[in-house]
């Protein structure tokens, strides 16, 4: 049985400023400092896009920082 038929919830990738990822119930408003991501499913395919796609856990901030101390 798939996460939406045992709890009825469906999810939402969300990211923030930093770039760092995380998932949402749907159907509520998101928190402040976050945007949609653009995919939604169950909580295990929301899950898999974040693993697929989130490859460098480092905040933005920090990746830019250490992009200029290389330059």
């Amino acid at each position: 049985m798939s996460d939406t038929e045992t709890t009825g919830e469906t999810y939402r990738v969300v990211m923030n400023h930093e770039e760092q990822y995380s998932i949402y119930a749907a159907d509520r408003e998101l928190p402040a400092g976050w945007r949609d991501a653009g995919r939604t499913g169950t909580r295990e395919e929301c899950l898999a896009f974040v693993e697929e796609v989130w490859t460098d856990m480092r905040p933005l901030s920090l990746r830019e920082r250490m992009a200029q101390a290389g330059a």
